[in-house]
Formats: structure tokens, sequence, C-alpha cells
């Protein structure tokens, strides 16, 4: 019984051997590998096989997760003798097997034109009944510094404290800022402090002697850019000199002020001068034709109530005297004096009380003054 317990054991063993001796994964490589973007990068995946491995050969490579909640996506694929390389869509055109035949045993991929995005753990499985074999590799790509700004914060004067600045837009932390002067003693001022991570250099009561040229490196563990800057410190300004001038500047602009506002009151002053002559010559203009209207009507009006108060018998004495009862017409009013028409020239001039005894009937004509209105 113990013999045959003892060749059991002898088998098992040898079974186990022989399956440990099968389906291997032989890559010896580092696990993890530092690129930067746009570069390319080949991730090691070399296995063996043994004659016990007779079923079919599967190779899948996959991006794990780092959530245990979220599935693994699988980037690229071998199986049925045949190749899946855009199998992943972030990474189509980009990843493909390093051998063309990868039963060979060359299980290897390359990643060409490196993304950020692309860092992750990687994890390489060989499958070949009865035996499993996988492969884990971390790749962490990462983003060379962009050109960086060079600049200075704050009033470049003898005295001032001046700060200068470099900072870089992208790259992957962590990013180190190196400042260094390239002129006259090529060193720094005593009184400047730097700061590498922040990338600032701190000149305290800067002096005429911290003018010069300065270089800024920016560097992680995949690249490193730099920038120039020029730095003069002049001496303090002239305040005094300012103010006078801004005095003076003021002075001048209330002066302008002063003869525009005199300018436009003039113009105003002498338009209304004008506006005053011409009111005055219209004040001679003659009375409107209104008032003889007025006069006339008045006269005819009287003369009509005379002969109203006529008998048939007095009409031939009434047509003697109508040359003295005549009203002058609305011309002769409006003609000057010197310009009146002479009377009509009488044969014989009859005096008041001749005229009463032939029966005349005595008429009163109102006065009128030289314009023509009545008195």
């Amino acid at each position: 019984m113990e013999l045959w317990t003892a060749r059991f054991c002898c088998a098992l063993l040898g079974l186990v051997a022989g399956l440990a001796a099968g389906l291997e994964i032989t890559s010896t490589g580092p696990t993890s590998i530092e690129k930067a973007s746009g570069q390319s990068v080949k991730l090691d995946c070399q296995f063996s096989l043994a004659p016990e491995d007779s079923g079919p050969l599967d190779i899948e490579w996959s991006l794990l997760s780092s959530d245990n909640q979220n599935e693994d996506k699988v980037v690229i694929l071998y199986s049925g003798d045949r190749a899946y390389e855009d199998y992943y869509a972030p990474m189509k055109g980009r990843v493909h097997f390093n051998s063309a035949d990868p039963k060979n045993g060359d299980a290897s991929i390359n990643l060409t034109g490196l993304k950020s995005s692309d860092s992750g753990t990687y994890q390489c499985k060989v499958k070949k009944a009865p035996g499993i074999r996988s492969r884990k590799m971390l790749l962490i790509v990462m983003v060379r510094p962009s050109k960086p700004r060079c600049y200075t914060e704050g009033p470049a004067q003898e005295g001032k404290d001046i700060v200068l600045r470099c900072m870089s837009s992208e790259g992957t932390n962590p990013l180190q800022y190196s400042w260094e002067k390239t002129s006259d003693s090529k060193l720094l001022p005593a009184s400047a402090v730097l700061d590498p991570v922040g990338g600032t250099i701190n000149v305290r009561n800067a002096s005429a002697s911290a003018s010069g040229t300065y270089r800024c490196v920016a560097s992680n563990r995949v690249g490193a850019e730099e920038c120039v800057l020029y730095l003069n410190v002049t001496p303090p300004p002239n305040t005094a000199g300012i103010i006078a001038g801004a005095i003076i500047a003021v002075l001048l602009i209330l002066i302008i002020i002063a003869i525009i506002l005199f300018c436009c009151w003039r113009a105003r002053h002498r338009k209304k001068y004008e506006k005053e002559i011409c009111n005055e010559i219209r004040e001679d203009v003659p009375p409107p034709k209104s008032r003889v209207s007025t006069a006339r009507s008045f006269t005819v009006g009287s003369q009509r109530s005379s002969l109203g108060s006529m008998s048939p018998s007095n009409l031939h004495e009434y047509s003697l005297k109508n040359q003295y009862d005549k009203i002058p017409s609305s011309e002769e009013y409006e003609r000057p004096p010197s310009h009146a028409p002479l009377p009509p020239p009488s044969t014989a001039r009859m005096a008041g009380p001749n005229l009463s005894r032939m029966g005349a009937i005595p008429v009163m004509i109102p006065a009128q003054n030289r314009d023509g209105s009545i008195v």
C-alpha cells in the first residue's frame, strides 16, 4: 500500500513539473517605463511554449482600469492566427505587434506617438491550453515642458523690489526652474531669493548692478526648455519735474478753455447786438393801411348822413361844394407832404356867411394828422 502511494505522488509531481515547464513568460526587462509625449515605446512580452501546450494561441494586451468597478480596455488582440490591431479606437493606427507572427514567441507591442492619456498599467496575457501566463508593465507618458515665458513684476527702478518670473504652460510635474545670469559677473544679485518650484527670483532693493541678461531653464525628467530675459534697472524718476509738468499742462488746458468760452461769449453778444439793430430799423416802417380805411369809412359815413338830410332842392348847391368836402384818397395820405397835390384853383372863394345864405348845410370834417389818423 505504501508502495502504491509513493508511485502516485511521483506521478503527480511529474505532472505538475510538466505543467510548470510548459508556457512561460521569459521577458526580464523593467516593468516601469517613462517616456516623453510624442515618442515611441516597446512593451516587451516574450514567451516560450512546451509540447504539452497544444491548444490555440491567444494574445491579449489590455489597459487596466485604475478603478476596480470599471472594465479593463483591450488594446490589441491576436486570436485564430489573426491580429486585431485596430481594436481600441483611441490607439487606432498607433499600436502594432512587434513581430509579424507572434506564434514564434514574441507578443511584444510597439506604441507610437505617445500621449499623456496613454499612461497606465498594461497587461500582456498569453493563452495556449492548458497554459495561461501574464505580465504587467507600468507606462508613464510625461509631457516635456513647453517653452517658458520670462517677464518682470514691479517697477525696474533702483531701490525697488523686482520679481523675475519664469512659467511653462505645459509640462508634467514635478517641474524645476533654475535661473542664471549670463552677463557681467554671471552671478545673481546678493539680495536675490530663488524659488525653484515657483520659478521666481525676488531681487530686493535692486541696484544698477542687477541689470543684465538672465536665463531660466524649466525641466522635468523627460526634457527641458529655456527663455531669456534682459533686466534694465533705471534710476528713480524726477518727481518734482513730473509735478511741475503736470501743473503747467493743467494751466495750459485752463487757458485754452477760457479762450474758447470768451470767443463763444463774444460771438453771442455780437449776434444779440445785430438783432437789436434790426428791430430799431423796423420801427420806422409806415403804419398799416387799416387805419386809413377806418378814417375813410368814418368820413364816408358822415358824408352819407349829410346827404340823407338834404332835400332835392339843395342837391344842386351840394354839388358846388363837393370840392371842399372831398376826402383825400389813401395814396394821398401815404404820399409825403412835399409831394401832396395842390388844390384845384377856384374862380371865386365864397365865405361862410354867403354859403349859409345860399342854403348850404355846414359839414364838420374831422381833423387829420400827417399820417392819416383821425384826431
